[in-house]
């Protein structure tokens, strides 16, 4: 199977980087930056281009991978091209019908948010198809990203913005909390190397345990902590911070400004 992505950012390097080792692909990327280009090629054994194809086969699949503020001009132009190859966006925001108006009316579109992860293995990634899509592009679109970690289809294409605020933007929320961490280690008196390693293990051991446990995190958030203990001092601080109540906060304005970035790019 041909995939072609357009664009090379990080979205795309992460997937790549899930895809290439699995060997039952051909892929291009599509990328004007001829450093980025060679690094990818050099990378992941890909064929790297300056300039899109001046023709595609049906058989292809083409992922879009640029920013939600380039796609229209994209799209535009490769709408041409296109000789009905399945089409994949992993922009935010930008929905099938507008992705579909700016392709000059392509309907074979699958929608899908994956996350940095990938780059790992450790992906998720929420997908959406209008009932239109067959099935065998569903599967081609599931396979792509399954490659690179877990799929979740979402029956409204609204569940994308949602997952947008969840798994696509969470691994920056992850990375916020490990900073957090990280400065209130140093604060505290550790280097800067010993704070990262005790911030990164604390992270990595947590999630290690609640993959493998069958308790829910708030059974094992409330093993650690003994009433009138030194864990449940600090829980404590943070309940009346409304600490959980600040992450929902958060997690609702980025669903927000993924539905903003759609009805924006809809007005040109």
């Amino acid at each position: 199977m041909n995939i072609i992505f357009i664009g090379g950012g990080n979205m795309a390097t992460a997937i790549l980087a899930g895809l290439a080792p699995t060997g039952r692909y051909t892929l291009s990327v599509v990328e004007p930056d001829t450093t980025k280009c060679s690094q990818l090629a050099a990378a992941y054994g890909v064929t790297a281009l300056n300039h899109a194809p001046t023709a595609f086969a049906a058989t292809d699949t083409v992922v879009l991978a640029v920013k939600p503020q380039q796609l229209r001009a994209v799209c535009q132009a490769l709408a041409p091209a296109l000789n009905g190859a399945l089409v994949v966006s992993i922009a935010a925001g930008v929905g099938v019908a507008l992705l579909a108006d700016w392709l000059g009316g392509h309907h074979r579109v699958v929608r899908v948010m994956p996350n940095t992860p990938a780059m790992v293995g450790r992906g998720v990634a929420g997908l959406y198809a209008p009932a239109d899509v067959a099935a065998a592009d569903r599967e081609t679109a599931e396979a792509l990203l399954a490659a690179t970690g877990k799929t979740v289809w979402v029956a409204e294409e609204s569940g994308i913005d949602a997952i947008t605020a969840i798994s696509g933007s969470g691994p920056a929320y992850v990375f916020y909390l490990i900073e957090a961490l990280e400065e209130a280690a140093v604060h505290l008196g550790f280097d800067a190397a010993t704070a990262k390693m005790l911030a990164l293990e604390t992270f990595a051991g947590a999630l290690a345990l609640a993959e493998s446990s069958p308790e829910s995190v708030a059974t094992l958030r409330a093993r650690v902590t003994s009433p009138g203990g030194t864990t449940e001092r600090a829980i404590a601080s943070f309940d009346a911070a409304q600490l959980k109540a600040v992450i929902g906060v958060g997690v609702n304005a980025c669903q927000a400004r993924s539905v903003e970035l759609g009805e924006l790019l809809a007005k040109g």
